[in-house]
């Protein structure tokens, strides 16, 4: 059996989380995780992937010599936090062997230097890395014969080693590089379709925002547009009007308002970095994506599609479903708040 490239961490193990755990392992990585605080169901998905899993953040900070970060952008900064404590405690890392901690949330770029900023206690322990990722969970790319297509060779000089995987972009800034890791890291970098976009912290946190700004922001105008046409009994004529004069429009409404359901509750905060982003950087008034973030916590807080999982749907399947809920939900809350 081949030994593996490196033992990378991966903190926590949600859908996109397990997605990246499955492409490392599949081109020649072992991969780690401490799961505390986390369901059963995690932990046994974690364990069926064959994650390692580790005890405390310590322990794992000690085995790995990089770190993904990938939570929801509420827990962003208290998971940075938690590997500087663990590194900064009577654990010390090899001067030759610093820690390489990738931020690849959803993030704003001031919020992300911050993070950045809580790393320079490690005295030089830590090297971080801004991050984001940009597209859905890798997943292998179906075959006609097997189903699915596993990686090829894991050998340190393959140049393509997702090969047969279907993979997000992930574009990094900072003056640190996962390429420049030596024996692995050009292997790690071109696995997971990461590219360097500038030197400065923050600006891969910036493109993220602007392009989930477009995406969601999207969505958000969808759901609004659906579920007032439900009440209106206009969904069906809205539908003929978009499929016939603007089909694309209509397609990304489509599968935008399918698939948010169970990712709504990460995405409020989400919006309102894009808000802080946009106020910060744009120089535009915040309320806009502070509004925006109002429609995923009705989503996520005031009607049954805030109870979605992914790989267990059972409301808003489809466009007339999730209308229908969203009318219900915000119908029930205005009688109670009567």
């Amino acid at each position: 059996m081949t030994a593996p490239l490196a033992r990378i961490g991966v903190i926590s193990i949600g859908d996109m989380g397990m997605g990246i755990a499955k492409l490392l392992i599949a081109n020649g990585f072992s991969v780690a995780t401490n799961c505390k605080g986390r369901s059963n169901d995690t932990i046994e998905r974690a364990k069926s992937a064959r994650v390692e899993i580790y005890k405390s953040d310590e322990e794992l900070a000690e085995a790995c010599d990089v770190i993904f970060s990938v939570v929801p952008p509420r827990d962003a900064a208290a998971t940075a936090q938690r590997i500087v404590d663990a590194v900064t405690g009577p654990f010390r890392r090899a001067e030759d062997k610093p820690l390489y901690f990738a931020d690849l949330n959803a993030v704003a770029p001031s919020t992300t230097k911050s993070i950045a900023t809580a790393f320079e206690q490690t005295r030089g322990q830590v090297r971080f890395i801004d991050g984001a990722i940009i597209g859905n969970p890798p997943a292998p790319i179906p075959t006609p014969n097997s189903g699915t297509t596993e990686s090829s060779s894991s050998s340190a000089s393959q140049q393509q080693p997702a090969a047969g995987w279907k993979v997000p972009s992930i574009p990094v800034s900072g003056p640190y590089k996962l390429s420049e890791i030596p024996a692995y890291g050009n292997v790690l970098a071109s696995t997971l379709n990461t590219r360097h976009v500038s030197d400065s912290i923050g600006v891969a946190s910036g493109l993220k925002m602007c392009f989930a700004s477009l995406t969601k922001g999207f969505t958000s105008l969808a759901i609004q547009s659906f579920t007032t046409a439900q009440r209106l009994g206009v969904l069906d004529e809205l539908q003929h009007e978009l499929e016939g004069l603007v089909p694309a429009h209509w397609k990304a409404a489509e599968r935008g308002v399918i698939g948010m359901a169970p990712k709504a509750y990460r995405w409020v905060r989400e919006m309102e970095e894009i808000a802080l982003t946009f106020d910060e950087e744009g120089g535009f008034p915040p309320d806009l994506f502070r509004g925006v973030a109002g429609v995923y916590r009705a989503v996520a807080e005031d009607t049954v599609l805030g109870e979605e999982k992914v790989g267990k749907r059972k409301r808003g399947t489809d466009v007339h479903d999730m209308a229908a809920a969203m009318a219900e939900g915000l119908e029930n809350k205005r009688k109670k708040n009567d």
